[in-house]
């Protein structure tokens, strides 16, 4: 009852100011240039109407102008106006619940999140089930997400095409990406006179180039008879670029301004006059944005026409038989919002703008891949390609390059061309090949396998470094050798985050001319017997040998000076044995196994890497009991240590593994 009071007093005050002559044909013409869609001029004369009125005494009525102001303003893309005169509405309690709706979608192309996020729920209370509240919401939600941790790509102002008016729905012409082509209201734009809707000049196609050298030179109105003194631009083409599909504004006296699809054709540089594209007998509804297939079969459009979603959709028809194949794509692109400015980049990935979907603001970009079942995924591109503006018209040129229009930071409204890019990521892999005595292996041989199918190979260098580019989320296996050196291998996968990352990966390779330590072999004091901590380095000896299949070799087990010689060489003996076996039980051939226990017979001699772990030791030094015997008693210990060891040597390369 509340609301149906407000709504009468409002229509009898504002039946009161016409009768009283205080202003009434200028409300009257207000209203007859927003029923024409001239929003622009519409705005200034509600605004003069508005601000001679009398505050107290016609609270109703500004409050229906106010509300009446902010639909113009929200419809020319003067967000920050519109909100105000939303709130203006609201204050002097204009009834429409809508009001609040307008004020979040508002707030929510300035980007104020939070703001917004409070008029919408005040929006559900009085509207629970609207869906289009409900995806504001969310999109206000998600924005402060995607604006925390946006996409790689590169997004900027392309300033050699923009003008100080609006400029915008960049498109490539098919097969040559030194052509661009865009619609602007620049001053250089065919005609004098200002349009009603925008204020600004009327649009037409302006088309930029590449020269010689691969650079942009600035654009020119597109050449021929396309551009008149109405609106033109919004341009497809069919992929052989013969043929251009564009929007152009129908203006008649005391008719609504409306807009229809052209084509026109490109003769030597030169395009023809633009003639009606017939989509249906209805000439009421608007007919705009075209986009032509990637095969060429359909031509895509946007259109208000009966039988939609709401707002405006996304139709299609198909060129080759146009009766009867008129359809809507369906709500899983279309909503109660607004579809627009679809883009076909192959036979299975549109991208389109919409401000009905869970967006950061107005419109924003979203990329629709259509499954073999035939069903559409749909993804919105989030931060940087979208903002709390208007971003939309899309066209790629080279890999994942191209170009967009948005109205992002300007105040006034007005879109402008971005340029965006998304570079490689630039994932590394990287390290060094050493021997076992942790010294560097010249020029080794580097492979790399993955599971994509990539086979790289490289040379290391001289210091034994080594560096390959990978890809996100591929499984390799990774091989180096080198002459006279045992070849090694490592398994490694890259991570599926989308950012630029290097790892490292080390090769430790066991030099074939000289005895090799295989660490952390562990038995009990005076036994033969394996412990279970060994296991985990025979594995690894078990894949070296797996790795080089080629090879026989000798496992050697080695004592300290503790004991007799014949207790330390039947020990060693025994232990040396007890790895030999263990390695047979993992597969491996006893053919390619000998063992050999030598007791304290071949004392260790100080390698480089020994002598870097204890300083006390010099590289060469024979750790034989003489010396040992000449050492403190805690350096003792380590020598001891150093000499219990097991250690394989190859014998052979000339294994046939395949008899």
């Amino acid at each position: 009852m509340k609301k149906h009071f407000y709504i009468l007093y409002a229509f009898a005050a504002l039946l009161c100011f016409a009768l009283t002559g205080c202003g009434g044909a200028k409300l009257s013409v207000a209203d007859e240039q927003m029923e024409r869609g001239e929003y622009y001029d519409a705005a200034n004369t509600y605004r003069k109407v508005y601000n001679k009125m009398k505050k107290r005494e016609e609270r109703p009525t500004r409050g229906v102008i106010a509300f009446k102001m902010g639909e113009c303003y929200r419809r020319i893309n003067m967000s920050a106006r519109a909100s105000a005169a939303y709130q203006n509405a609201i204050r002097y309690e204009y009834p429409d619940s809508m009001s609040y709706l307008y004020l979040a979608q508002s707030q929510h192309k300035e980007g104020k999140y939070a703001a917004a996020l409070k008029n919408y729920d005040k929006f559900l209370d009085l509207v629970p089930s609207s869906k289009i509240a409900k995806d504001g919401k969310r999109g206000c939600q998600l924005a402060l997400k995607w604006k925390e941790n946006p996409t790689r790509h590169i997004v900027k102002n392309a300033k050699l095409f923009n003008s100080r008016r609006a400029d915008f729905a960049p498109m490539f012409l098919p097969g040559d990406n030194t052509q661009l082509y865009f619609t602007s209201s620049t001053e250089k734009a065919t005609g004098d006179n200002k349009s009603e809707i925008t204020g600004t000049k009327k649009s037409d196609v302006f088309v930029a180039k590449k020269d010689e050298k691969g650079a942009w030179q600035r654009p020119e109105p597109a050449e021929g008879e396309l551009n008149s003194e109405l609106d033109e631009g919004i341009t497809a083409f069919t992929p052989d670029g013969t043929t251009m599909y564009l929007a152009k504004a129908r203006r008649e006296p005391n008719a609504n301004t409306s807009v229809e699809i052209y084509t026109s054709q490109r003769s030597e540089a030169q395009w023809s006059a633009p003639v009606k594209f017939e989509i249906t007998a209805d000439t009421i509804s608007a007919y705009g944005d075209p986009a032509i297939s990637a095969d060429g079969n359909w031509l895509y459009f946007v259109s208000d026409m009966p039988g939609g979603k709401g707002g405006k959709d996304i139709w299609r028809i198909s060129l080759k038989e146009r009766v009867g194949t008129l359809e809507n794509l369906g709500d899983v692109i279309n909503t109660p919002g607004d579809e627009r400015f679809p883009y076909w980049r192959n036979d299975s990935t549109m991208y389109f703008a919409s401000d009905g979907h869970a967006g950061m603001g107005g419109l924003d970009l979203f990329r629709a891949e259509v499954t073999p079942s035939g069903a559409w995924n749909i993804e919105n591109m989030g931060a940087p390609m979208n903002s709390a503006g208007d971003d939309f018209g899309i066209t790629f040129g080279e890999g994942e390059s191209g170009f967009f229009s948005s109205n992002r930071n300007d105040a006034r409204g007005y879109d402008h061309i971005y340029s965006f890019n998304l570079p490689d990521l630039q994932i590394w892999i990287s390290g060094s090949v050493l021997d076992k005595d942790e010294e560097p292996v010249p020029n080794a041989v580097i492979r790399i396998v993955g599971d994509d199918g990539s086979n790289q190979k490289a040379m290391g260098k001289p210091d034994g470094s080594f560096r390959f580019k990978l890809q996100r989320g591929v499984k390799y296996v990774m091989l180096a050798g080198a002459k006279d050196y045992l070849n090694g291998k490592q398994e490694f996968e890259s991570d599926t985050i989308e950012e630029d990352a290097e790892y490292f990966v080390d090769f430790i390779l066991a030099a074939m001319q000289k005895p090799q330590v295989v660490e952390n072999i562990f038995y009990d004091f005076d036994k033969a017997v394996l412990r279970d901590e060994s296991k985990q380095a025979l594995d690894e000896m078990a894949q070296l040998l797996k790795d080089n299949p080629n090879i026989k070799i000798e496992m050697s087990s080695h004592t300290d000076r503790v004991g007799s010689d014949e207790y330390n060489n039947k020990l060693s003996e025994r232990r040396a044995k007890s790895v030999v076996d263990y390695l047979i039980s993992q597969g491996i051939d006893p053919e390619r196994l000998q063992y050999k226990g030598y007791g304290k017979t071949r004392p260790k001699v100080v390698t480089k890497r020994i002598a870097r772990l204890y300083p006390q030791f010099n590289e060469g030094d024979e750790l034989n009991e003489d010396y040992i015997f000449a050492l403190p008693m805690k350096d003792k210990d380590i020598a001891d240590q150093i000499n219990r060891r097991t250690e394989f040597q190859v014998i052979s390369t000339t294994y046939d593994y395949y008899q």
